[in-house]
């Protein structure tokens, strides 16, 4: 048997082990809701900057309530959530949860998670409105329990220093909310990058095992390093479009790379 035979047929075998053909990247323009699964948002094709891509929101009703219950007495709010909606407050959660396009037929543990994003704060958003917007990762079937890495685009050109420490964001829920981590363990989760509200933004999330690296801009040098993800080692889920209430979100060139089987290359 020749030399190039053999590494045929090796080739060969390993492509029929399973998992090895998910190790290949997959790639979405996102110029249509095509694979995607929507949660609480609406999305549709649309053009920012000149580029492509899809423009999610929140759901009209959705917004309504959200505003609605936002402009109550705590006492009115209390008394028109629903059971669910008022025991993640009581925990410090939002009351809505679930605002995400999740990628269909595609489970992702380790590897790599590209996208070019933007984010804004919608017309008439809160005070507190920031364009929240990132990628959620690990996601399971309840859609509360991910790992996320997001960007606050309005904080990246505040006049406030504080803020601009805040620009980039990593959560784990429904444990490891924003401000318990920001109160527990004060910037170690959370880090500064120049932001442009309503701007796309193109980031990478490297993730192994309990390993998770955030670059933005295409920086060589990561934004965020997270050594310790709270889901876990060996934990594994859906990648979903993540977004909050009170952002007009952008998202285009989606690209998922799940890490080979046996690739144990640190991450960069």
């Amino acid at each position: 048997m020749t030399k190039h035979i053999r590494l045929a047929l090796i080739a060969s075998a390993w492509l029929l082990l399973p998992g090895a053909a998910e190790t290949h990247a997959q790639h979405f323009r996102l110029e249509s809701t095509d694979r995607l699964e929507l949660h609480n948002v609406t999305a549709e094709p649309a053009t920012l900057q000149g580029k492509k891509g899809l423009q999610l929101t929140l759901p009209e009703q959705v917004r309504r309530r959200v505003k609605s219950l936002e402009s109550m007495t705590p006492e009115e709010r209390e008394r028109s959530m629903t059971p669910e909606e008022g025991a993640r407050v009581r925990n410090g959660l939002p009351f809505l949860v679930g605002q995400r396009a999740l990628v269909q037929q595609l489970e992702f543990s380790n590897g790599t998670i590209e996208v070019e994003l933007a984010g804004a704060p919608e017309p008439g958003a809160g005070e507190g409105a920031r364009g929240f917007v990132g990628i959620a990762f690990r996601l399971q079937e309840d859609l509360q329990t991910y790992d996320a890495f997001y960007l606050r685009p309005t904080n990246g050109r505040a006049e406030d220093q504080e803020r601009r420490n805040h620009s980039v964001q990593y959560i784990s829920h429904p444990d490891w909310p924003w401000f318990r981590l920001r109160k527990e363990t004060p910037s170690k989760y959370e880090s500064y990058v120049d932001l442009v509200s309503g701007e796309w933004t193109k980031i990478r999330i490297e993730v192994d095992g309990q390993r998770a690296r955030l670059y933005v801009h295409g920086n060589e040098q990561p934004t965020l390093m997270v050594n310790d993800v709270k889901s876990g080692a060996d934990a594994s889920g859906r990648v979903a479009l993540w977004l909050e209430p009170g952002t007009v979100a952008h998202f285009r060139n989606l690209t998922i790379k799940p890490r080979q089987v046996g690739d144990t290359r640190s991450l960069r």
